[in-house]
């Protein structure tokens, strides 16, 4: 047999194997979705972590629209327990693309108010609940007014509720387990209130600037020697460098007036007068990329992961300008967080571990 037919020959087998797995594509893709569907199913990130804590971004955006970052939400694993601060749009999909069963958060926690960090509450409610059957609703600690948050979102799934358990049934979806339980709690002026300890655990709040939205907390968690304080919304603040002295990762908001100020000058230009103004008023009541890097710096901070990102980075290049002088004034690793980024701190260790989840 010469080269050419055995070329031939090749090619025509080819042929015929491509178009049998193209006639059985269907049964094909089918078996490999339940093979996929069992291993993502049986898989939670929560039983794979080393002992320690760990913080990952299910929300690194703001208000305006981001390919890459959702509304805010911030993911905390102390141990074996699951918490949630802030449940911006996205939040309960961005839970679960990190890994985690919805069902073992065991608390979440609000920063504040606006509608970019409450606004996908519902729904992580929801999946909260019915992922594993839940027979109680999650605690929900919040500054004053956090009750109203609750009751209006309890009162907008109050049909759906009825709805699920009829159709499911109370041994599945346990109707007293829906929802949430408001825990509000009120700040000192200066210091800090602690919400949970015990079992190497204390999780505290505080109060941060974000007037006029008042009150609004930072919160700072710290778990076997390793420690992470979170900003909220805020303007440069004294109480979030105070609680964030010396610990291991300072997750902070970050705005950048230059950046902001473009899309304002572009709002002018197409006649978007409103869009113009919004733009102008909502630098002063955030932090810069470099006055974060200044509190990490004075603070003694080992890590600054920056989040709340205002305005949008959609091009290559973006990160280096939005982060403008912060690099030359905080010393320590920067990073501008996205949906999905992970950082471990292994308990009995100095070592920060950085990852991305998708």
């Amino acid at each position: 047999m010469n080269l050419r037919r055995f070329a031939l020959l090749i090619i025509s087998a080819a042929v015929v194997i491509g178009a049998a797995a193209y006639a059985f594509r269907a049964p094909l893709s089918m078996a490999v979705a339940q093979r996929v569907a069992a291993s993502r199913l049986a898989a939670d990130t929560l039983n794979d972590l080393p002992d320690g804590l760990h913080v990952g971004l299910c929300g690194a955006g703001s208000p305006m629209p981001d390919d890459r970052r959702m509304g805010a939400c911030t993911v905390v694993v102390a141990g074996q327990r699951l918490f949630v601060f802030d449940t911006g749009n996205g939040s309960a999909r961005n839970v679960g693309k990190l890994g985690f069963v919805h069902g073992r958060i065991e608390a979440i926690f609000l920063t504040h108010f606006h509608s970019d960090h409450i606004d996908g509450l519902g729904e992580l409610l929801m999946q909260r609940w019915v992922s594993t059957g839940n027979a109680a609703p999650v605690p929900l600690y919040g500054p004053p007014g956090v009750e109203k948050v609750v009751a209006g979102f309890m009162q907008a799934y109050e049909q759906d509720r009825h709805y699920r358990v009829a159709h499911h049934g109370e041994q599945t979806v346990h109707a007293e387990g829906f929802g949430a339980v408001a825990k509000p709690f009120t700040v000192p002026p200066e210091g800090h209130v602690v919400l949970i300890k015990g079992g190497d655990l204390e999780i505290s709040a505080f109060g941060v600037d974000h007037k006029p939205v008042h009150p609004a907390v930072g919160y700072r968690i710290t778990y076997k020697g390793r420690s992470v304080v979170l900003s909220g919304d805020t303007t440069k603040s004294a109480a979030v460098q105070r609680e964030a002295t010396g610990v291991d990762l300072l997750v902070h908001e970050a705005l950048s007036p230059k950046m902001v100020d473009l899309l304002g000058q572009g709002a002018a230009a197409a006649g978007r007068l409103n869009v113009k103004k919004l733009m102008a008023d909502i630098i002063d009541y955030h932090t810069t990329p470099e006055q974060a890097a200044e509190i990490a710096r004075d603070a003694k901070v080992r890590y600054l992961l920056l989040s709340h990102i205002a305005p949008p980075l959609p091009l290559p290049g973006m990160e280096k300008a939005f982060l403008g002088g912060a690099p030359d004034i905080f010393g320590g690793p920067i990073r501008v967080g996205a949906d999905g980024d992970f950082i471990s701190l292994p308990a009995g260790s100095q070592q920060i571990d950085v990852s991305r989840r998708f």
